[in-house]
């Protein structure tokens, strides 16, 4: 079994992968819901932060300083990722931003490994819709004498479109002029479950199949990634 796999049956385990109807941001109805809060023990962190790592390596090797996590998800996952790539041999820097700056003691705008223009980064989030909250680091990061953000790692791509007709995590990527990667993207997830019993159950049964196929028909993006 690939990492991917094992990611997406983690994924359904620990109720992070729901389908169904849900309303979400965008005004959308959508038939599945992607929510990582939902890695809430020390096991389901700890495990998650071991994909990410894997993904990491992949796409970048070993060629950067450190995990970034934006507040507040990308906290846990900065610091499991960092975790998890020492494992793998790779001792990494973490670091995440706070959401108010203080204005008493250390009144950095993040915590973590110290940060300089020569520093180069690896940032982690859950997901991506609009950029709003990676434009928002991309900020906080130049006011601490701008670390060189080589890529984004996110847990799943929807493959939806964004505001015009192409995938919307081309379209921030475009945007900040920064690759972004998923673990997982939305087709790789149905292909998998599809029919497939985990635990004695099927989560993506033929139904759910032609409701998540109605959706990508109109909201979906032919870019894969």
């Amino acid at each position: 079994m690939t990492y991917k796999e094992e990611f997406i049956e983690f994924l359904v385990e620990c109720d992070a992968l729901r389908f169904g109807e849900f309303k979400l941001k965008s005004g959308r109805i959508a038939p599945y819901f992607i929510n990582t809060g939902m890695f809430d023990t020390g096991m389901k962190i700890k495990r998650l932060g071991s994909y990410y790592a894997k993904a990491v390596k992949e796409h970048f090797d070993s060629d950067f300083d450190g995990i970034y996590g934006p507040a507040y998800k990308g906290i846990p996952l900065c610091i499991s990722t960092s975790e998890a790539l020492f494992e793998m041999g790779m001792d990494k820097g973490y670091v995440f931003n706070r959401k108010e700056a203080k204005t008493y003691g250390d009144k950095s705008l993040v915590v973590g490994m110290p940060l300089t223009s020569q520093s180069t980064l690896i940032l982690v989030d859950d997901v991506i819709t609009s950029g709003k909250a990676i434009r928002e680091s991309l900020d906080i990061l130049k006011a601490c004498d701008n670390p060189k953000v080589k890529g984004i790692v996110i847990s799943v791509n929807r493959q939806e479109k964004g505001k015009t007709n192409k995938n919307a995590l081309k379209e921030v990527e475009e945007i900040l002029e920064i690759p972004i990667f998923s673990i997982v993207t939305i087709t790789e997830i149905k292909e998998y479950l599809h029919n497939k019993e985990i635990n004695g159950k099927v989560f993506l049964d033929d139904y759910m199949i032609s409701k998540i196929d109605a959706y990508l028909k109109e909201y979906g993006s032919s870019q894969t990634e």
